[in-house]
């Protein structure tokens, strides 16, 4: 089977279960916590999150086969009822409800998702980015690890 091209927003990297469980902490989710990851490719950080730290999820993914993907192992990991993997592109998704955002995405994606991340979240929401930094105010970075935590203020 052939993958399709890669989306210019968020190249299929995959985040390590290592890097995803490290970023979930420094987020300090609970079972209270929506955590959305945009580009979510196979789902593992929002699985993670499920099976782990007790938090709901939604994983947002355009291309069809990775969403497939994403979906099989949602149910193979038994995680139907905390975990959704929608299909669609994240710049049209409603973020509202999050309360953590998982990113990793290009700098250039970053950067064009920014307003929307400020006018959809709430204050106090957690974003953590993966690799690249986003242009918001940083809480705190974990440099051996590139995982970035930022906190909307409140309004």
């Amino acid at each position: 089977m052939v993958w399709p091209p890669d989306s210019p927003w968020a190249p299929w990297w995959r985040t390590t279960n290592i890097k995803a469980r490290v970023g979930l902490k420094l987020a300090e989710v609970t079972k209270d916590d929506l955590v959305y990851d945009l580009g979510c490719g196979d789902g593992r950080v929002v699985i993670l999150a499920a099976k782990e730290f007790g938090a709901k999820g939604v994983g947002v993914e355009i291309d069809p086969l990775r969403f497939f993907l994403a979906n099989f192992l949602v149910r193979k990991n038994k995680v139907s009822k905390k975990v959704k993997i929608t299909r669609g592109n994240f710049f049209e998704q409603d973020l509202s409800k999050a309360t953590v955002v998982f990113l990793y995405l290009v700098p250039k994606a970053l950067k064009k998702l920014k307003q929307k991340l400020l006018k959809e979240l709430k204050p106090n929401c957690r974003i953590v980015t993966y690799k690249y930094k986003i242009d918001l105010p940083l809480v705190k970075n974990l440099k051996e690890d590139n995982l970035y935590l930022y906190k909307l203020p409140k309004s």
